[in-house]
C-alpha cells in the first residue's frame, strides 16, 4: 500500500470534483446492486498517465458535458484493494487495469476505458471521449 499522505492529493483531485470514494467491496456492491441511473467509477492510481491524462481528463469532461453520470465514484489501486477487486469483478471480461474508467447504467457495465486507452493520450482527448460516452449513455 502507498502511504496515505502520498496519495491524498491524488484522491482529492477526484473527490474535490464530486467523486465519492468507495473504500470497501461492500461500498461497490451496495451501490451497483441498487443504483438506478449512471455511475462513473474511476480506478485511480499513482502512475503518470493517471496524473497527466486520466484525472484531468475526467474533470475536463465533467466541465464540458451537458449530460453527466448521476453518480461519480472512485477507488484507488494499491490502497483500496477490496474495492478495486470488486470493481474488477464488475468489469469482467476486461483484465485488471489502472487507471481505468467504467460507466455503469442501472448497475450494468456499458463502457470501459482501459489503461492502454489512456496512455499516450492527453487530458483533452480523454475528456472529449468521455463527453461522447456521457452523451450516449447518460440522461
Amino acid at each position: 500500500m502507498y502511504p496515505e499522505q502520498l496519495i491524498a492529493p491524488m484522491r482529492a483531485e477526484l473527490t474535490d470534483a464530486g467523486f465519492e470514494e468507495f473504500r470497501t467491496a461492500d461500498d461497490v456492491d451496495n451501490h451497483l446492486k441498487s443504483h438506478e441511473g449512471t455511475t462513473l467509477i474511476v480506478v485511480n492510481s499513482v502512475c503518470g498517465c493517471a496524473a497527466g491524462a486520466a484525472r484531468p481528463g475526467v474533470r475536463y469532461a465533467l466541465n464540458q458535458a451537458s449530460k453527466k453520470p448521476t453518480k461519480l465514484a472512485t477507488v484507488f489501486a494499491g490502497n483500496d484493494r477490496d474495492a478495486v477487486a470488486k470493481v474488477r469483478e464488475y468489469v469482467l471480461p476486461y483484465p485488471p487495469s489502472s487507471p481505468a474508467m467504467a460507466l455503469f447504467k442501472d448497475g450494468e457495465l456499458v463502457h470501459f476505458i482501459e489503461r492502454h486507452h489512456i496512455e499516450g493520450r492527453n487530458a483533452k482527448m480523454i475528456g472529449d471521449h468521455l463527453v461522447e460516452v456521457f452523451e450516449h449513455f447518460c440522461d
